[in-house]
């Protein structure tokens, strides 16, 4: 079981943003920003439901693996409507758009799914599993 993981950003302040605004519609918070002066390194940013943090951001050169493909993250959406006012959030704090809410039954009947690309490009994707 993953307990936490995180990707780097170039604009640490934008990619925050874009963040807090798109993942709030699936229920997760900004809960825990921890600064360079803290860390040694760089500033940090953990979002998650309370009380626990399990998505983290840093500022640095953003990762891209060997062929060039964006890093992809799904989040766990509780139902339908959540995936479309995340897909909305994230568009409306500049994500663009990688893939419109609807099914994708080539992976399973119920997979509900939304994709955008965040500031750095990264594929961000909220799927809720659950029949209509």
């Amino acid at each position: 079981m993953i307990d936490h993981s995180g990707i780097t950003v170039s604009d640490y302040p934008r990619s925050k943003s874009f963040y807090t605004q798109a993942l709030n519609a699936l229920g997760y918070q900004l809960l825990v920003e921890v600064p360079a002066a803290v860390t040694g390194t760089t500033d940090v940013a953990g979002f998650g439901e309370a009380p626990k943090p399990d998505f983290w951001l840093s500022r640095a050169t953003p990762q891209k693996p060997a062929h060039q493909q964006p890093v992809h993250f799904a989040f766990r959406a509780g139902s339908r409507a959540q995936v479309d006012a995340f897909y909305h959030a994230a568009l409306a704090a500049g994500g663009r758009d990688n893939g419109a809410p609807g099914l994708r039954p080539h992976y399973h009947p119920d997979y509900y799914g939304a994709f955008v690309l965040d500031p750095d490009g990264h594929n961000i994707e909220a799927v809720c599993h659950a029949p209509r």
